[in-house]
């Protein structure tokens, strides 16, 4: 089963979430605020994103400016910002998708397609 780990409020989530449906996919949405994905999950993520940490954060968001992670997150290692994301789901680049062949954050639907298709 696909899971989606979105917020309400979010365009590209409820583009995400619409073009899931569009496609026919069945999904569990899950509120990334109040259940953030594993550390599995994020692992995996980083390791579409070629390794890099920043592609997980949601580097438009009130709470990475409030905490300063722009300095921060170069000397941060995997696992202090793994344990970072986990503990914050405003901190994760949303929409976050979760499929049997792999795990992504951001809406790309070329990489999507890839991984639900």
């Amino acid at each position: 089963m696909v899971k989606l780990y979105m917020y309400k409020g979010c365009d590209g989530c409820r583009k995400a979430k619409k073009w899931l449906q569009e496609k026919g996919v069945e999904f569990e949405e899950v509120a990334i605020r109040e259940v953030t994905p594993s550390k599995s999950e994020l692992k995996e993520a980083l390791a579409s994103h070629e390794m890099n940490l920043r592609k997980l954060f949601n580097v438009s968001g009130g709470d990475y400016r409030e905490l300063g992670l722009k300095d921060k997150l170069p000397k941060l290692s995997v696992d202090e910002a793994l344990q970072l994301l986990m503990s914050n789901g405003n901190l994760v680049k949303r929409p976050f998708l979760v499929t049997k062949r792999g795990c992504i954050s951001g809406f790309d639907t070329v990489v999507w397609e890839e991984l639900v298709g």
